[in-house]
């Protein structure tokens, strides 16, 4: 992904016109719904948060002529369905679920903070709790949509999430390919019953080191049905490709932690 594009390829610019005094962090304030009662907490005490308790702090509207496309994406990862307000925000939760995220929040809290020109407020697009334990905050935002204002909300984002110990991107867009791959493994994410030992046989197929994606359905029982099964373990990485490149029956696959200098 990339994390920041131009004209804000960097958010230090943008962190300059916060004010960040010795106690900001007792004056800025997020706040949560938190059983179904909304919650304040200043910086310092994030957290302190119940974090997997709370709900968007705002709910997804559908209407007619919306500039943007609101929806409900279905990740394996926790097994039900996650809100989204744009098809951006929908191919970042397609991305999670593969890294195999414990729990996403949408519009997780509202920030209040201030600024040389006053105070303002911003409500994240994600939090996310990944499996080894940290928190993800992120904002999904096009490249050439990203206004001056919208700068400072993502630099007082990052300042919230470096003091709870937090991860923080922006995501502008995608490198080629990552989102049209994730697409197609997608479609073969949830479990699947493999009554022709297919993924056995795809798995020993790749023992020795790479193998091209056609040569190694080519390996199964019936290939067709290989084709799935290989999919379904690229996508849960026990077989892994270059996420750069086209998927096609000439991409290389290799076994979960396979090196070159293997």
């Amino acid at each position: 992904m990339d994390e920041l594009a131009p004209p804000y390829g960097s958010l230090d610019e943008p962190r300059r016109r916060l004010v960040m005094r010795d106690t900001w962090a007792s004056r800025w304030t997020a706040a949560w719904q938190v059983n179904g009662s909304k919650v304040v907490w200043p910086v310092r005490d994030l957290s302190s948060v119940p974090v997997l308790s709370s709900k968007p702090v705002r709910g997804f509207i559908w209407r007619t002529k919306q500039r943007h496309r609101p929806g409900l994406e279905f990740l394996v990862s926790t097994g039900r369905m996650h809100g989204f307000e744009s098809l951006e925000e929908r191919a970042a939760l397609l991305a999670l679920d593969f890294m195999t995220v414990i729990e996403v929040l949408p519009q997780p809290f509202v920030l209040s903070f201030e600024h040389v020109d006053g105070h303002a407020g911003h409500t994240p697009d994600f939090l996310a709790m990944m499996g080894d334990g940290g928190h993800w905050l992120l904002d999904i935002r096009p490249a050439g949509l990203i206004g001056e204002m919208d700068a400072v909300k993502f630099a007082a984002s990052r300042e919230v999430a470096a003091a709870c110990g937090w991860r923080y991107s922006v995501i502008t867009g995608w490198r080629p390919h990552v989102l049209s791959g994730l697409d197609a493994l997608s479609a073969q994410r949830r479990p699947l019953t493999d009554q022709l030992s297919c993924q056995s046989a795809l798995l020993a197929a790749v023992t020795d080191g790479p193998v091209a994606f056609g040569e190694l359905v080519q390996a199964t029982r019936v290939p067709a049905v290989g084709r799935a099964h290989a999919l379904h373990l690229l996508w849960h990485r026990r077989l892994g490709f270059d996420l750069g490149r086209p998927l096609d029956d000439s991409s290389l696959v290799w076994p979960a932690g396979w090196t070159e200098s293997r």
